[in-house]
């Protein structure tokens, strides 16, 4: 067992200031027993700056009296200090960096920002390479910062090189991220997280007010969200902070837990992964595709019965639960409707999505991954097909392929607006982070079917929401979700729910100023992803 803290605190443009806040949440780790504390992101200065040049000029350099006195304190307290600072490089470059200190003051790694966020992109430099996995004795570590942790793929790529222990630096006002961006990464990848988040103002405090006004969002939205917090690779958060204020997550956490892979049918979910399949996400892709209809009535159901009332209450699009109906059934009840069902059905040695209308089959989606929980399913898709419709783009993801990220991620780069899921999930996370998570990350509208321990209908509609960051006027007030999208639950013992999604949102993926959560994937991380690894 390993003690293991996240600390949260406030910086502002006070670099001696923000050093003596540093230390003194080392200085309370370390009397917490804890034998590695994480910081949050940019602890040297606000990030906030006039031009490029005042960046560079407040940046930390190897060696200087911010990263000297954090290297002395790792070593008088023998402990492990992650922190996310700026760094100003010897080639003009100023990048968001984390830096990794061993508990004999030493740097054992540093990894700088592959995704930045908004403004960042205005006074820094994009990291080149990926983020490095790190042999410790408390285990392979991966770090990463903030906006690489909404979207996938550096998180994917750290896990997938065998890292077991990641720690993430926040400097985020969205109340999103302790909710659903951080836990969800140690669920997916079935690894842990130890996440350091920021509190008080991210902006300078004398222009909070102007600032906050011109927005048109309370002043204390644009603070620190707060919520540090250690999760096991489950997903389950076993140590986290309050919203405002200095305080510290610990827990003791047993590392070697994120060695096991395997879901509870014995799927090794890293040895199903295809990365000859995940190529399309490598290549360079801006939304060609028009926008969709602004809005389109979705319903979740439990059999054909339900179909055709659905049908008849306005649904245009209709999912059922895999292999929940006989395709003959529910070609009948959508007679007399301009209404869209999808299903699955085991096809030989296959598990097949089918998209249908009252003219019977006008599609067909193989499931791509091969998995456990079906001894028959032998042969796979290859590749993702998304189908144009009267009302928007739409890909059919079939089976266990609801829980890999990769699936999603092809979807949103063929230009899909929603994503109809007929799954069986397996694992608790995998509706309520998982495929929330999807939604977010890719501005996908999802219709999702499944069924629930009795077998009765479980699942939602992860709708996209027009009130999506601070750079869209929003209809109601700020809430602080960056986004996630708007869910409709189904609720125990229903057997049909409705709902509203929107495919023409899935056009808008600017998740601030400069930072597009589709176009902006990470060609370093995305290379590791889309070729063979060893698996360590």
């Amino acid at each position: 067992m390993v003690r293991i803290a996240a600390a949260q605190l406030a910086s502002g443009t006070d670099v001696a200031r923000n050093l003596n806040a540093c230390l003194r949440m080392i200085d309370a780790a370390a009397a917490a027993g804890a034998e590695l504390v994480v910081l949050p992101e940019f602890c040297n200065h606000l990030s906030w700056y006039a031009d490029r040049a005042h960046a560079h000029r407040m940046a930390c350099e190897p060696g200087d009296f911010f990263l000297t006195a954090i290297a002395e304190r790792a070593a008088r307290h023998a402990m492990f200090v992650k922190l996310g600072v700026t760094l100003a490089r010897p080639d003009g470059r100023t990048t968001a960096t984390s830096l990794l200190f061993g508990p004999g003051g030493e740097l054992l790694g540093e990894s700088d920002k592959q995704i930045l966020m908004g403004a960042e992109n205005d006074h820094l430099d994009p990291g080149l390479a990926d983020s490095p996995v790190l042999d410790t004795p408390l285990g392979r570590i991966g770090m990463y910062a903030c906006m690489e942790g909404v979207i996938s793929e550096v998180t994917r790529s750290l896990a997938v090189r065998g890292a077991r222990l990641l720690l993430n630096s926040l400097n985020s006002f969205a109340t999103d991220e302790a909710d659903l961006h951080v836990p969800v990464r140690a669920a997916e990848n079935k690894v842990w997280v130890v996440a350091a988040n920021k509190v008080g103002p991210l902006l300078p405090e004398a222009r909070l007010p102007d600032i906050a006004a011109r927005l048109g969002v309370p002043a204390d939205r644009l603070h620190g969200a707060g919520e540090s917090q250690i999760v096991a690779p489950d997903g389950t958060v076993v140590a986290k902070a309050p919203v405002s204020g200095e305080a510290l997550a610990v827990a003791d956490i047993e590392v070697s837990a994120a060695d096991d892979k395997r879901r509870p049918d014995g799927t090794d979910v890293f040895a199903a992964r295809r990365p000859e399949l995940y190529r399309p996400m490598a290549a360079p892709a801006r939304r060609t595709a028009p926008a969709g209809s602004e809005s389109v009535e979705a319903a979740v159901v439990a059999d054909a019965a339900e179909v055709a009332a659905a049908a008849a209450a306005g649904a245009r699009l209709i999912v059922l639960p895999e292999l929940a109906a006989p395709v003959t059934d529910v070609v009948a009840a959508l007679s007399d409707s301009n209404a869209y069902a999808v299903l699955t059905v085991r096809a030989d040695d296959r598990h097949t999505g089918l998209l249908l209308t009252a003219e019977g089959i006008v599609g067909r989606q193989d499931q791509l991954h091969r998995t456990e929980r079906h001894p028959w399913l032998r042969e796979t898709g290859s590749e993702l097909t998304v189908f144009a419709l009267p009302w928007g783009r739409l890909a059919i993801v079939v089976g266990d392929d609801a829980i890999f990220p990769e699936t999603f991620r092809l979807a949103a780069i063929a230009d899909a607006d929603v994503a109809a899921v007929c799954c069986a999930p397996a694992e608790d996370w995998e509706l309520t982070l998982g495929l929330p998570e999807r939604a977010a990350e890719n501005r996908l509208n999802l219709v999702v079917a499944s069924s629930d321990s009795r077998g009765g209908l479980a699942g939602a509609i992860h709708a996209l929401s027009p009130d999506f960051t601070l750079w869209t006027a929003w209809r109601g007030p700020f809430t602080g979700v960056i986004s996630q999208p708007e869910s409709t639950l189904v609720p125990p013992g229903a057997t049909r729910v409705h709902a509203e999604i929107r495919p023409a949102e899935a056009v808008n993926r600017a998740v601030s100023r400069g930072t597009d959560l589709v176009a902006g994937r990470p060609p370093a991380a995305l290379a590791n992803l889309t070729r063979e690894l060893e698996l360590r």
